[in-house]
């Protein structure tokens, strides 16, 4: 098997579709500068297909990774979901394993084999456990550690000076405004996931939209 790890080579920032709609698929490919998609069990739930059907379809609409989270409970059958994954998605596919004594293990044993992911990560202490384990990717929940914790941005900072000078890099999650998006990045993140709705967010300005119309009043331009 060969993983996706030219994706998460040389800290290039890359910003993510976080969805399981094809349709919202097909409108970030058409843009350009949406690196991949991320899944989730709840956003495999939304899709009206299976999701081997889903993630075929979602594999075909990027040329980036596709990330999806094992759902199994025993080691066995985590070894056995994450390689039926890679059977499905290919050399795109990056593992998302929970942040787990149990998800660990599993990350020990599948990531010489298959890229893989941290997901749900609160402390910077369990950033250091996915580092050791051999994962990739250490996922945090900037909102909802907010919501938890108190300050989303700070376990991302935290998690940074733990993981500094390691390959591992940090994806940014449960993102809820472009301000807390760019406050990640500022914090240590090399990536984001976010919504349709938050993509197009963060590519609109007020200011923007005005300085472009009143260029645009000129009336000067190739023809």
């Amino acid at each position: 098997m060969q993983s996706y790890r030219q994706t998460i080579k040389g800290k290039m920032m890359a910003i993510y579709l976080d969805s399981a709609i094809a349709s919202e698929a097909e409108v970030v490919k058409l843009w350009g500068w949406v690196k991949g998609i991320t899944t989730n069990p709840t956003l495999l739930a939304q899709s009206d297909t299976p999701p081997e059907t889903t993630l075929k379809k979602l594999v075909a609409l990027t040329n980036g990774p596709l990330y999806y989270q094992l759902v199994a409970s025993d080691k066995n059958g985590m070894l056995a979901e994450g390689r039926k994954a890679f059977e499905i998605i290919g050399s795109q596919t990056i593992l998302k394993i929970p942040a787990t004594p149990l998800g660990f293990e599993v990350v020990a044993s599948l990531s010489s084999e298959i890229t893989c992911a941290v997901t749900a990560i609160y402390s910077a202490a369990q950033a250091a456990v996915a580092r050791e384990a051999g994962a990739k990717i250490a996922i945090a929940y900037v909102n909802r550690a907010s919501r938890l914790l108190g300050d989303g941005i700070a376990l991302v900072r935290d998690m940074a000076s733990v993981l500094q000078g390691s390959d591992i890099e940090i994806l940014a999650a449960s993102i809820k405004s472009p301000e807390e998006a760019a406050a990640s990045l500022q914090a240590g993140a090399a990536h984001l996931t976010l919504p349709l709705a938050m993509l197009q967010a963060i590519a609109t300005d007020e200011f923007s939209q005005k300085t472009v119309e009143e260029f645009a009043k000129t009336g000067i331009g190739l023809k």
